[in-house]
């Protein structure tokens, strides 16, 4: 398919203190899907993201912002404002940033409703909230008429 092949995927991030979670679109950016989770903390984790990026031709990236309810940014937006800068760097892509307030709690109540039990959502909440944040992001963009 010519127009996936020129337009790429877009990865969504969901940074969390010992986990990341990662998610991937289609290549039309209409459909996220969860599809790893990456350890936080060292310097692997912006390779393991690198790699993933290159394997589904990635060429834009969205990393979820933890806003507070009220809709300041805390000590957590912060660290995933500067995560998002390292990837930048790392990856040469634009980065953007999407709201994600209560992604993962929405992302847990997703999984439990498939019938997964409570140490299955807990290895896979991360890269589920992934792909909400991403989801959120390309449907927003998709409503705004801006699909690639």
């Amino acid at each position: 398919m010519e127009r996936a092949a020129r337009h790429g995927s877009v990865l969504g991030i969901d940074v969390g203190t010992a986990r990341i979670g990662v998610a991937v679109s289609d290549p039309d950016g209409r459909v996220a899907v969860p599809i790893a989770t990456v350890a936080a903390g060292s310097p692997e984790d912006l390779e393991a993201i690198a790699a993933i990026a290159e394997e589904h031709a990635v060429n834009e990236v969205v990393v979820g912002l933890p806003l507070r309810m009220d809709g300041g940014r805390g000590s957590a937006a912060e660290a995933a404002e500067a995560f998002g800068a390292r990837l930048a760097e790392r990856l040469g892509l634009p980065i953007r940033f999407e709201d994600e307030r209560l992604s993962t709690v929405e992302a847990d109540r997703a999984l439990a409703a498939t019938g997964a039990g409570g140490r299955e959502r807990r290895k896979s909440v991360d890269r589920s909230a992934a792909a909400v944040i991403l989801q959120s992001y390309l449907d927003r963009r998709g409503r705004a008429g801006t699909y690639p």
